[in-house]
């Protein structure tokens, strides 16, 4: 992510909270999909585990008995400048699909579908791709 394009970003969520006005189901995955890209370019992997991630994607992990925080840093901790687009944002009921584009250095540029559920009120990421 850009270190020019984070304020902006940063400012853009700010006002969708002014004047008391929900962000929409799209708005909120696109919030936390923004958190991901941000978490992976600063290796927050906690951030990742405990706040993007939802349950049914860290049970996989977990069933070959690897901690979060590890499996990320293990795939993630050699990516460097990560980029993430994300496009058209599609919400049915309790969940989502988003189209996104990443990029890193050094890495060929990726197309995917991430798929996202809404778990107690907030957005998670339950599949990173298609």
């Amino acid at each position: 992510m850009g270190r020019r394009l984070l304020p902006l970003l940063t400012a853009a969520v700010a006002l969708a909270g002014c004047g008391g006005r929900t962000p929409s189901d799209s708005e909120q995955v696109r919030t936390v999909l923004q958190t991901f890209a941000t978490a992976t370019e600063q290796r927050d992997y906690s951030k990742l585990c405990a706040e993007v991630f939802s349950a049914k994607l860290l049970t996989g992990l977990q069933q070959i008995g690897l901690p979060c925080e590890i499996a990320m840093k293990k795939s993630l901790g050699e990516v460097k400048h990560p980029r993430l687009t994300v496009g058209k944002v599609s919400v049915k009921g309790r969940t989502a699909t988003a189209d996104v584009r990443t990029a890193a250095d050094g890495q060929q540029p990726s197309s995917d579908k991430v798929q996202l559920e809404k778990v107690k009120g907030s957005w998670r990421v339950s599949s990173l791709g298609s």
